[in-house]
């Protein structure tokens, strides 16, 4: 029995150890990739909305009832396009009742003007008057009374001149304040015709005839078609390989087969505090046939690019204690080489262009 005992153990002590050095040394099937050099492109990635640099929610300026929106979502507009319209009725009365306030102040002047003439007549005689009585006074050919008289009727005369005079500046005063409170009521008048503020497309209407509507109320959204730019969130690690002027791809969503030509626009000088992203707007140069104002869009930004770089997958690298390296195949066997890396490209499905082995180290590229 002890004998069988050792035998079964025996045998199982074999069988353990058979299939330790199966898994131990028994060959791996590998698929080798041959190093060649070839063309790489590193691009920073970034998901974000497609956004207007320009965008405006039209409101009025004054309260009033809506009695027309003469656009609709999706239609463009230009600038100084009447798009909608308020009752008008009342700030027409209050223009005409400003217009003829301003008539009859023009005429009061014109009255005033007449009364300055006959005023200025008046005292001219009266002067005149005066004069004569009083040479004629000197050699005792007048009374003292009717020179006394003379006198009178001199300062009367000069006094209701004045008075004319007087009469004829306020009434000019008020001609301005009229003239003030007509383009005060003309331009209320005017803010009842709501217009576009630029070129552009509608998005949204908000309000239909009938509504009454108050400053800040939205009537209508609309953007400026001139400059769309997608805006991305990037990582905040980017952001020292990032500036304005950098080439980038833009693949919608709606459209991932056909990536179009952007650029960098602007970059944003605030990170958010959560996600530890920062903004950056991406131009799109030729928008595709159907988009829609905040449809998801990934953006490649290019940050460097090589015509020449030593190339191997990003798959490829095995990284151990912190450093890249790679398996080469040395007589059969498979040895780690550290390596050193330069640009990462993006590596679309089917190529193998995911890294740049740094020239400066031969032993990294001799390998397959």
């Amino acid at each position: 029995m002890r004998i069988k005992t050792l035998l079964k153990f025996v045998i199982a002590l074999v069988a353990v150890g058979g299939l330790v050095y199966w898994f131990r040394f028994s060959p791996v099937k590998a698929q080798a990739h041959k190093v060649v050099r070839g063309a790489l492109v590193d691009e920073v990635m970034g998901t974000g909305t497609l956004e207007a640099k320009l965008r405006a929610s039209i409101s009025p300026k004054i309260s009033g009832l809506l009695v027309r929106v003469l656009v609709d979502q999706n239609d463009k507009v230009a600038k100084g396009q009447l798009v909608a319209q308020l009752d008008d009725g009342d700030l027409r009365q209050q223009v005409e009742v400003a217009q003829a306030d301003l008539a009859a102040a023009k005429a009061t002047v014109d009255r005033l003007g007449a009364e300055i003439v006959s005023a200025t007549a008046t005292a001219v005689q009266a002067r005149s008057n005066f004069e004569r009585v009083s040479l004629l006074r000197k050699s005792q050919a007048a009374a003292e009374n009717e020179l006394e008289k003379a006198v009178e009727s001199h300062d009367v005369a000069k006094s209701s001149l004045s008075r004319a005079l007087l009469a004829k500046i306020e009434a000019e005063r008020a001609v301005n304040k009229a003239e003030a409170s007509l383009r005060f009521y003309q331009e209320r008048l005017g803010d009842a015709d709501l217009r576009a503020p630029f070129d552009g497309l509608v998005l949204r209407r908000n309000r239909d005839p009938g509504s009454v509507v108050v400053p800040g109320s939205s009537i209508l959204d609309m953007v400026s078609t001139e400059q769309l730019w997608v805006s991305a969130w990037v990582d905040e690690t980017a952001m020292g390989a990032l500036a304005v002027g950098q080439p980038a791809r833009v693949v919608f969503r709606s459209n991932a087969g056909s990536p179009v030509v952007g650029k960098v626009m602007r970059l944003s000088p605030e990170t958010d505090r959560e996600t530890r992203e920062f903004l950056v707007d991406v131009g799109v140069s030729k928008m595709p046939g159907t988009w829609a104002v905040g449809q998801r869009a990934e953006v490649y930004i290019e940050t460097g690019r090589r015509g020449d770089a030593l190339l191997v997958p990003q798959r490829l690298v095995i990284w151990r204690n912190g450093q890249p390296g790679v398996l080469l195949d040395k007589d059969g066997k498979a040895r780690w080489q550290k390596i050193a890396l330069g640009l990462r490209g993006r590596e679309d499905s089917g190529s193998h262009r995911g890294l740049e082995l740094r020239p400066d180290r031969g032993r990294s590229r001799s390998g397959s």
